[in-house]
């Protein structure tokens, strides 16, 4: 079997597929987190430590005197440990989401594992069975 046919065997299998479309959704899925913590969870969280966000949170380590992030990191280098911070708790909230979807699934898997398929209906008797048949033979006469 030659490279080509191998490879064209293991593209259209189902499970590439499946992973293909896992990491199409996952960054979607990750653009939303972000803008969750960035858009939402951030703000209040500054709010509640006085008003200041994060993201602007760090060390010059080259003398600078910029009071914000963008303008310290073209002036040197910097120890960003707000946006370090920010980036983290984003993590740790799609992970506690990616968690909560996992969790309901297998739930749902269980749940669905745990019905017994329905019955099958039961064969009609022999005996109505030969009413049948005689009822049919009489109908045709």
């Amino acid at each position: 079997m030659g490279f080509a046919t191998e490879f064209r065997e293991f593209a259209i299998k189902g499970n590439v597929v499946d992973l293909a479309v896992g990491v199409i959704i996952g960054g979607a899925f990750g653009k939303i987190v972000d803008s969750i913590v960035g858009d939402l969870i951030m703000p209040l969280v500054g709010v509640i430590f006085g008003g200041l966000d994060f993201s602007n949170y760090f060390l010059p380590l080259a003398g600078q005197t910029a009071t914000n992030l963008a303008d310290a990191k073209k002036a040197g280098a910097v120890f960003a440990y707000g946006s370090f911070f920010t980036v983290a708790l984003n993590f740790v909230l799609l992970a506690l989401i990616i968690f909560v979807m996992i969790k309901q699934i297998n739930r749902l898997k269980r749940h669905h594992e745990a019905s017994p398929p329905p019955a099958p209906p039961a064969a009609p008797p022999e005996d109505v069975l030969l009413l049948r048949e005689i009822r049919d033979a009489l109908r045709s006469r």
